[in-house]
């Protein structure tokens, strides 16, 4: 339960830092957090379901959140066993309330396949990313599973986007494929990039 305790403590800093930092230069910024609901967040932890994990995490994350920022969730993965359209705002971008947001996320329950790019581009036009400042927040434990790189996508959207940003959250990835995939989401856009597999990791 150690290890549990200091994976959720150092994602809620990296998360926080970076609602905070940018809403504190730029008022009024938005941004959506993407989380992975693929079959694969069942997985555990020392014990934990991985999705268990992700919920205690945003929980802390909200408690932190910065009143300027607006904050959306999308997730993919927790409808539809084997579609890859299986993309959904669950929350719209607003101020937080904490109680209603937990109350949607508690009832994800994951099942699917892996549609980052799609669920990231989703995010991106949700944000008018071509308009105005935005950022997205990616949690994902797997690869891309629908057909979609990515790395292009991330190029693409860093050409034409004003401020467009996405900070990745690589969650216990075990293949270098994976890795290197998010790993290049995340800088193509002018991101970080974050391995949260142990506390040793961190």
């Amino acid at each position: 339960m150690k290890i549990i305790s200091i994976l959720a403590y150092t994602l809620v800093t990296l998360l926080s830092s970076f609602s905070i930092s940018s809403s504190a230069d730029q008022p009024g910024k938005k941004v959506i957090l993407v989380l992975d609901a693929s079959g694969s967040m069942w997985g555990k932890l020392k014990g934990k379901a991985k999705i268990v994990i992700a919920r205690s995490v945003v929980k802390e994350l909200l408690n932190t959140w910065d009143s300027n920022t607006e904050l959306g969730l999308i997730a993919y993965g927790h409808r539809v066993k084997g579609s890859c359209k299986d993309i959904e705002t669950l929350i719209p971008v607003s101020k937080v309330n904490v109680k209603n947001f937990m109350k949607t996320l508690n009832a994800v329950s994951p099942k699917g396949k892996t549609p980052i790019g799609a669920a990231v581009l989703k995010a991106a036009e949700t944000l008018k990313y071509t308009e105005e400042s935005a950022t997205v927040i990616l949690v994902s434990d797997g690869i891309e599973t629908c057909g979609m790189d990515p790395c292009k996508l991330a190029s693409k959207l860093k050409k034409s986007g004003v401020d467009f940003k996405t900070h990745v959250i690589g969650f216990d990835i075990r293949t270098r494929s994976a890795v290197k995939q998010l790993q290049c989401l995340a800088k193509k856009t002018g991101g970080h990039y974050f391995a949260a597999k142990d506390a040793a990791g961190l």
